[in-house]
């Protein structure tokens, strides 16, 4: 008996389903903004994947794949890197007005007079 083999689609499909769950975890548990910010982009990566599988499960017509998921995964390849160019932006911004990076609060200033 032979073990059952996993089509490309399902193979994709599962990986895709590990980066949203990865960059979930990642926005969800670190302060950092700059890996919250690559969080995101890992969870938008998992979308895309998962896109992707759909798409080419989807396929009727004699096409390789459906062109409409595909279109809007390339659309949203544009945004992405556009809204991680502006949220970098921001964050340098952020980090030049209050010299921090975390959105945690700022740390107590100690009293005059001691160390």
């Amino acid at each position: 008996m032979t073990a059952p083999s996993l089509s490309p689609e399902v193979l994709f499909g599962l990986c895709g389903a590990a980066l949203v769950g990865i960059g979930l975890f990642t926005v969800i548990t670190h302060p950092a903004l700059l890996r919250r910010i690559v969080g995101c982009n890992i969870l938008g990566a998992g979308i895309f994947l998962v896109f992707g599988a759909v798409a080419r499960r989807g396929a009727g017509g004699g096409f390789d794949g459906d062109p409409v998921p595909q279109a809007m995964v390339i659309t949203g390849i544009v945004v992405a890197f556009a809204a991680t160019a502006l949220a970098i932006g921001l964050l340098r911004r952020l980090f030049d007005l209050t010299g921090r990076a975390t959105i945690d609060a700022p740390p107590e200033p100690l009293p005059p007079g001691e160390p």
